[in-house]
């Protein structure tokens, strides 16, 4: 009989039992939540720059930092910035990201005529070439994409010659070009150091990951048997077979290097081509 499975009722329930051999592995369960869900309980809410409305079009708009709060999950603090409604007799409350050297009681100018100061939100049309900015808009009216993370920011490289687009260095070192009247904040992200403050005792490694619900303490592949992971098993902890594996393998296969372009390490330095000149 086929697998060895004996006839009859015994041979139909073994063959049934061989198709579902196996086990769900770590990266199948994460998608079903349970112990794997997000703790966004405790979180603030969204942080994003004003939504773009005709004050801040053609002049601007001035905000006060009430308070500078931490938000859970998140390296850098948060503002909260109080607006007063443009239309309505009332108070609009933001939660912006902080800049380096934000304070309590601090006045906050957002538009196009907004003063080239630390914390204001100007578009980028506006800005001279070399100014640091965090917060940036990738496209006009998403009120803050690139540049978020705490210590980091994007500099202004160049504007092209119709004044449409702005040439931006982001923190990866990568060149991007955006639509000028893409908005940003000027300064850097608050909380830069973070990651320079050694962690010292697992407790603390804990935390952190308990904040985000990170899967801590994460085990390797190659420690687990065969039927936790397709790296498991073997009499020494190697993976048996190449680390890379298809974008279109089935879900208990996608583990290790995924669709990857290139394995290895990054060696020698990139050469960006400028332009040719002419002696």
């Amino acid at each position: 009989p086929r697998f060895g499975l004996g006839s009859g009722i015994n041979a139909e329930y073994g063959a049934l039992h061989y198709l579902n051999m196996g086990r769900r592995i770590r990266v199948q369960r994460q998608g079903r939540g349970s112990v794997f869900s997000l703790h966004a309980h405790h979180r603030k809410g969204p942080a994003k720059i004003r939504k773009l409305d005709y004050a801040e079009r053609n002049g601007y708009i001035k905000g006060v930092i009430k308070e500078i709060i931490h938000d859970p999950g998140r390296g850098a603090p948060l503002a909260k910035v109080q607006f007063r409604d443009p239309y309505k007799f009332k108070r609009r409350n933001e939660l912006f990201i902080a800049v380096e050297g934000a304070y309590t009681g601090q006045f906050l100018y957002c538009g196009k005529k907004a003063a080239l100061t630390m914390g204001n939100v100007l578009p980028l049309s506006e800005l001279p070439e070399g100014t640091t900015v965090c917060n940036v808009e990738e496209i006009p009216g998403d009120r803050g994409a690139l540049a978020r993370a705490s210590g980091k920011f994007a500099t202004v490289i160049a504007q092209t010659d119709d004044a449409k687009k702005t040439m931006l260095r982001l923190p990866s070192g990568k060149k991007k070009l955006v639509l000028s009247h893409c908005r940003a904040q000027i300064g850097v992200i608050a909380g830069g150091g973070r990651v320079e403050k050694p962690i010292l005792k697992a407790g603390r490694a804990h935390y952190k990951a308990k904040a985000k619900k990170k899967n801590w303490p994460r085990v390797r592949g190659v420690a687990m048997n065969p039927v936790d992971h397709p790296h498991g098993g073997g009499n020494h902890q190697h993976i048996g077979h190449p680390s890379t594996v298809s974008r279109h393998a089935c879900p208990g296969q996608k583990v290790g290097l995924i669709a990857a372009r290139r394995t290895g390490r990054l060696r020698g330095t990139r050469v960006v081509a400028g332009p040719v000149t002419k002696d």
